[in-house]
């Protein structure tokens, strides 16, 4: 997604433009989990809204970035029309200044060549144009932990696309989804990210001290209500679903999550009615009726 100037990125962290550094990654982290697309399955609007929050971080945290973004917020993109190259090319560094819209460095004081001394000299070739400036992609890799690992913090070993072997220090209380940036180390000064998934073999995802899981259920179950067993980091145990459980509903099985400096989280588990791929005749019959006593409702 590229960035773009009408994009108020510290409104959409609700932070006051210039918040410090930590201040903004509690606000990313903060937002992220609020808009991860796995938990707010029926909101259209969850995947764009995390995609905007991730790009607001990326931009807002790197210096670079944020200085272009803050100058296009003020109108600082020139003159519409305005072509910067139409009395020829300028030097490397002026052409890149004005590319990548920094601020164009001092002309270098050049002395006019003595053309009538050298009247016969064979005219000087034109400068070759400057090489193209290579566009900045931005990497991702997988990095899947363990939940005693997430908690914690761990250290990760990542090898770059040109043989470099970085370590990085994962944060405590990590969940999946997070995204950790490495800033510039890509070809052409993108950046890598590395995507922390965090889950179990029984379906338990990690989210700091909090566990998420999803539990599928029939219709009938949802509709009249169901003792169901479940997985938790513990073993697993019977949870009782109320009657008229939706899609989304979210059930809460309390100490059940991580524990860290006396704090432990819960378990959330959210209901998500699930309709056979295939059906019975019987059961046909049986959902035409229901359809048939809702609308005479």
């Amino acid at each position: 997604m590229t960035p773009t100037a009408e994009t108020d990125y510290w409104a959409l962290l609700g932070l006051p433009p210039d918040s410090d550094s930590e201040a903004l990654k509690r606000a990313f982290r903060r937002e992220a989990r609020r808009w991860h697309p796995d938990l707010n399955g029926n909101d259209i609007r969850a995947e764009e809204r995390f995609k905007l929050v991730n790009e607001a971080y990326a931009v807002l945290s790197d210096p670079r970035r944020r200085q272009a973004w803050e100058s296009r917020q003020q109108g600082g993109a020139g003159e519409p029309g305005a072509d910067p190259f139409a009395s020829g090319f300028p030097s490397f560094e002026h052409y890149l200044a004005v590319v990548l819209g920094m601020a164009e460095p001092e002309p270098m004081d050049r002395p006019e060549p003595d053309v009538a001394a050298h009247a016969d000299w064979p005219a000087a070739a034109p400068p070759p144009p400057p090489p193209p400036v290579q566009a900045a992609e931005s990497l991702e890799t997988d990095v899947w932990l363990s939940p005693d690992q997430a908690l914690h913090g761990t250290a990760v070993e990542l090898e770059l696309a040109d043989g470099t072997l970085v370590e990085v220090q994962t944060p405590s209380r990590a969940g999946d989804g997070w995204r950790l940036r490495l800033a510039g180390v890509t070809p052409g000064g993108g950046d890598h990210f590395l995507h922390l998934r965090v889950q179990t073999d029984e379906g338990l995802r990690i989210d700091g001290l909090r566990v998420l899981y999803r539990l599928e259920l029939l219709p009938p179950d949802a509709a009249l209500g169901c003792a169901v067993e479940v997985p938790t980091l513990r073993g697993p145990v019977t949870l009782q679903v109320p009657p008229g459980s939706s899609s989304g509903r979210l059930l809460r099985l309390r100490g059940r999550g991580l524990e860290l400096e006396g704090q432990r989280g819960d378990q959330l588990v959210e209901i998500v009615v699930v309709i056979p791929s295939s059906l019975t005749e019987a059961e046909r019959a049986l959902y035409r009726r229901l359809q048939e006593l809702a609308l005479e409702e």
